[in-house]
């Protein structure tokens, strides 16, 4: 039964995974795992360290062959992996049937579609934490608890905020109530897990302001994740998380007996629940791609309601002291599929439209097209902020052959993502020099909406806004390809006309 909700989900992954463009965390994935492995290295000192097995991966799948599609397909395997073993979680705790609804019911969330069309690394986190489960099954049965550890430590390592699975896993023996042989073969397993993780916890703690863009979650926020992973579309939301309040009625089976419902539950809940109020007291750590591996819990959840409801009085009375026999079993798998075929349809069109570019927080592809229509070599060019740059490092074609005005030392030889810049004074004076320049900015840093902390990007602000004028101009969302030139005056002469016109 686990192959159908595998196949299921991979051939939703690969539906149109070549959106024709990466956003802007794509990008680093991109370009980072095409450095060498020393200059991956030195890049994980100073950031993004909490992805460094990653972007190890990364960096031997993209050698096979460096696009967008390479780029994506570990998150089409991993998707396809935790659909499966969604199922045969369920159908070791329940029947088999059960596994094929809850990962049918995976397949078809459109949150797991999206991370599964995604180059970063959490549909991998996912399919290890659904591993590390079902190992944890395993231990609770077998006694052997190595792979338990081993898959966990892995799945950390692929992003540390998976640790948050120990504390689901730990509820879900608690209500178990399982001895002390399991309690002290898990315990060991998760803190020698811990244990390796302590090195990257160190290094990404000094590197917390990345995370500094983050808000602290309120309940919206928890509703929103709620309707993520129960169903987007109202109908298929209130009936999935019904069951799933159905299923909490047999979360626990007894002394020593993990249930369904046992496993589904912590999952779902605990993880993200955990780093929410951590958010709150705490600077904020929390986004709903950081806890995807808890999607994995509710079709779980939900499946075991639908279990229970399936399960009501074995035989129905009549009057007159008749009883008629329950629907046979295989009817019952039958229409539960017939379920899921109508969340599907429910759920479509937004699969559909997520296959969008736009709808990831920016294109970059389109505005590296805006860009190639009017830039050409020789050109000089400027980036607000230097995280811009990204834009050029995914499609360097675009850009071939331009001057970059404030980069003073590219990002791989630097060990920065996106190269370091030269020094204010020196940026103004080579300003001084052009006679038109291409900007590709974020429009709310053109605009004032938002102040920039660098003293680089506000000299190239104020010179611009001074010196210059908006000779043409490309927005694509929330980013724009502008070219700026400087006035005519008697002593410079006529400034040579763009190629293009005002817009483009």
């Amino acid at each position: 039964m686990a192959g159908v909700p595998a196949l299921a989900m991979l051939a939703l992954g690969l539906w149109r995974v070549d959106r024709g463009g990466m956003w802007r965390d794509e990008a680093v994935t991109f370009q980072v795992a095409r450095r060498t492995l020393p200059q991956i290295w030195r890049l994980l000192h100073g950031v993004d360290a909490v992805h460094g097995l990653y972007y190890l991966l990364m960096h031997f799948v993209l050698a096979v062959r460096a696009d967008e599609v390479v780029l994506r397909l570990p998150s089409v395997a991993g998707a396809a992996v935790t659909a499966g073993l969604v199922a045969q979680v369920g159908a070791r705790l329940a029947r088999p049937r059960a596994g094929l609804w809850a990962g049918l019911l995976y397949a078809v969330n459109p949150m797991a579609g999206h991370y599964a069309q995604e180059g970063r690394s959490y549909a991998l986190v996912a399919a290890g934490a659904m591993g590390a489960t079902l190992l944890l099954l395993r231990g609770v049965e077998k006694g052997s608890w190595w792979g338990y550890g081993l898959v966990l430590g892995v799945t950390c390592w692929l992003h540390e905020f998976a640790v948050l699975l120990v504390l689901a896993h730990g509820v879900t023996l608690a209500l178990a109530r399982v001895g002390a042989r399991v309690w002290r073969g898990g315990g060991c397993a998760a803190v020698a897990a811990g244990a390796a993780l302590v090195p990257m916890v160190l290094v990404s703690r000094a590197q917390a302001a990345q995370v500094a863009w983050l808000r602290r979650p309120t309940i919206e926020t928890a509703e929103g994740l709620l309707r993520s992973f129960f169903g987007v579309s109202p109908g298929v939301y209130w009936v999935c998380l019904g069951l799933a309040v159905v299923g909490a009625a047999g979360v626990s089976g007894g002394r020593g007996k993990v249930t369904l419902a046992g496993v589904a539950l912590p999952l779902t809940l605990v993880g993200p629940g955990v780093l929410m109020l951590v958010s709150l007291s705490s600077p904020p750590l929390y986004v709903d791609r950081y806890v995807l591996y808890a999607l994995a819990g509710a079709p779980l959840a939900v499946a075991a309601g639908a279990e229970r409801v399936v399960a009501l009085p074995a035989r129905i009375g009549r009057p007159g002291g008749r009883v008629r026999p329950r629907p046979p079993s295989a009817a019952v798998t039958l229409l539960g599929l017939l379920a899921v075929v109508l969340v599907l349809l429910q759920q479509f069109p937004v699969l559909r439209q997520d296959r969008d570019p736009a709808r990831r927080p920016d294109d970059l592809a389109s505005l590296a097209r805006a860009a190639e229509r009017g830039v050409r070599a020789g050109d000089a060019v400027l980036y607000l902020p230097g995280s811009a740059r990204n834009t050029a490092l995914a499609y360097p074609g675009a850009f071939r052959g331009t001057r970059d005005l404030a980069l003073a030392e590219p990002g791989a030889g630097s060990g920065t993502l996106y190269g370091v810049e030269a020094p204010a004074g020196e940026v103004r004076r080579r300003l001084a020099g052009v006679a038109r320049v291409w900007v590709v900015a974020d429009r709310a840093v053109l605009t004032g909406r938002r102040t920039p902390r660098s003293p680089v990007v506000r000299t190239e602000l104020a010179v611009l806004r001074q010196e210059f004028r908006v000779a043409g101009e490309a927005v694509r969302g929330r980013d724009t390809v502008r070219l700026y030139v400087r006035p005519v005056s008697p002593r410079s002469g006529p400034v040579p006309s763009p190629p293009r016109p005002a817009r483009w």
